[in-house]
C-alpha cells in the first residue's frame, strides 16, 4: 500500500505557475491528521516529523527528519498550518527538506559543483553600461558583497558590462568555493538560493551572515525592479516572484536553524 505522505509530494509540479493552476482544481488531498509535531528523540536521520504519531516520509520513502529540533518544529508547523487540504505549493520548507534528504544528502558533490559553476559567471559580475540610475543601483546592492568576498576570502572577481562572458581567475573561484557549506542541509539551502537568485555570491553572503534574506532577494532583482519602475508593473512576474520568495525564505530558515558547519 502506497504511503499517503509520499503521494502528496511525488506529483508536485516544479513550475510555480502550473502549481497555481493546479491549486484551482479540486484535487488536493483533504487533511487526514489531527496533530503535526516533531518527535522528542532524534534517530540517525534526526528529529522526525510526526502526524498523529506516525512518521512522515519523503517521496523516496526516507523519514522526513531534521538535524535540529528547531528545524523539525518548523517543518511540523508547516504541516499543522494546512487546514482543509494538504497543499504542497504552500509548503516550501517541506519541499526543500525532501530534496535535501532524498538528493543532496546522498550526492552532495554534484550539488556543490553546480554552486561553484555559478561562481564562474555570477550575476553580480555582469553590470549594465547604462542608464546611470541602473548602474548606480547595481553598484549599491552588489559592490558591498563583492568587497566582502575580497576582504574575507581574497576572492577578486572580474567585472564585465552586458552579457558577454568574462572568465574569472581560477584562484578567485577556488577561494569563494571553499566557503560552500559541506553540511547537506546548509548546502541544499545554498543551492536553492543560488538557483532562485542566479547568484552563488548572494547565497554565500546569506549563508555566512553578510546579508539577510530580504536584502539578498532585493539585490537579485535590481534589474527587474528598475524595468518595472520605468515601464510598469508586471503582475505575472510579481506573482511568480512571490512564490519563489517563499522558497527563498524556506532556504534562509534552514540556514538559520541548522547552524554553522
Amino acid at each position: 500500500m502506497r504511503d499517503v505522505f509520499t503521494e502528496i509530494f511525488e506529483s508536485e509540479p516544479i513550475d510555480p505557475m502550473e502549481s497555481a493552476r493546479r491549486n484551482m482544481r479540486p484535487n488536493l488531498r483533504a487533511r487526514f491528521f489531527k496533530r503535526a509535531h516533531a518527535g522528542d528523540v532524534a534517530d540517525e536521520g534526526g528529529f522526525p516529523v510526526l502526524l498523529d504519531g506516525r512518521p512522515v516520509r519523503t517521496p523516496a520513502r526516507q523519514p522526513l527528519a531534521a538535524p535540529t529540533r528547531a528545524l523539525a518544529d518548523a517543518l511540523a508547523a508547516e504541516w499543522e498550518a494546512q487546514r482543509d487540504v494538504i497543499d504542497p505549493a504552500q509548503m516550501p520548507l517541506t519541499r526543500l527538506a525532501n530534496s535535501i534528504i532524498d538528493g543532496v544528502a546522498k550526492s552532495p558533490a554534484p550539488v556543490a559543483a553546480e554552486v561553484e559553476k555559478y561562481l564562474g559567471s555570477d550575476l553580480l559580475c555582469y553590470r549594465a553600461a547604462e542608464p546611470e540610475g541602473l548602474v548606480a543601483s547595481e553598484a549599491a546592492h552588489w559592490d558591498p558583497v563583492l568587497q566582502w568576498a575580497r576582504e574575507t576570502w581574497g576572492a577578486r572577481f572580474v567585472m564585465a558590462q552586458g552579457v558577454t562572458f568574462v572568465a574569472q581567475p581560477p584562484e578567485t573561484v577556488a577561494a569563494a568555493a571553499a566557503a560552500i557549506p559541506a553540511d547537506p542541509w546548509r548546502l541544499g539551502a545554498v543551492s536553492s538560493i543560488t538557483t532562485l537568485t542566479g547568484s552563488a555570491m548572494l547565497a554565500l553572503a546569506l549563508a555566512h551572515g553578510r546579508l539577510d534574506a530580504e536584502t539578498a532577494w532585493t539585490a537579485a532583482h535590481v534589474d527587474e525592479d528598475w524595468n518595472m519602475a520605468k515601464w510598469g508593473r508586471d503582475e505575472q512576474a510579481l506573482a511568480r516572484r512571490a512564490y519563489r520568495f517563499s522558497e527563498m525564505q524556506a532556504a534562509a530558515l534552514v540556514l538559520a536553524l541548522r547552524g554553522a558547519d
